[in-house]
């Protein structure tokens, strides 16, 4: 089974940088067969031709917008939902866009667990405020889960993923 782990996110926007930063801390780190561990930045191009390459999982690290408290981890399975107009932005990171334009492409998305990160800050700025850093490992934690997790279950099967 191959599963792309892709961190994704500005690190010139403050909390933004979080998908790049839990990439870096698993980096150090062995990774199981078939796992590959990239951090894409803003390369969504990038990301939705690799996922061209018929992946049977994708983790997706980012941070997430929302009301909740800062540096909380969440993880969950994305939905079958994509936008209907297709935005092409070479240097841009919307994931659902990036799903948008793999579908354009021809492609389809892998079972997609996203393992993200309530931000605190995403002003301009590089580094994480304290409450998303200490995160980090938490959430490395929660993505080598979602590896085992994607490994294990049959892609066609229902899933019940919980952070």
């Amino acid at each position: 089974m191959r599963i792309l782990v892709a961190g994704v996110g500005n690190i010139f926007l403050g909390d933004d940088g979080f998908g790049p930063e839990v990439v870096r801390s698993l980096a150090g780190t062995a990774q199981p067969e078939g796992v590959r561990l990239v951090d894409y930045g803003i390369r969504g191009m990038h990301l939705a031709y690799d996922l061209l390459d018929g992946w049977d999982g994708l983790v997706l690290i980012d941070a997430v917008p929302g009301t909740g408290e800062p540096g909380a981890v969440r993880v969950f399975e994305a939905g079958d939902t994509a936008p209907a107009a297709v935005r092409v932005d070479a240097h841009g990171m919307d994931p659902a866009s990036v799903f948008a334009t793999l579908a354009a492409l021809g492609g389809s998305r892998p079972r997609t667990v996203v393992v993200g990160c309530q931000a605190q800050c995403v002003d301009e700025g590089i580094g994480l405020s304290p409450a998303v850093a200490a995160a980090v490992e938490p959430a490395a934690g929660a993505v080598r889960r979602a590896v085992q997790l994607l490994q294990r279950t049959d892609p066609a099967a229902p899933s019940g993923v919980g952070g």
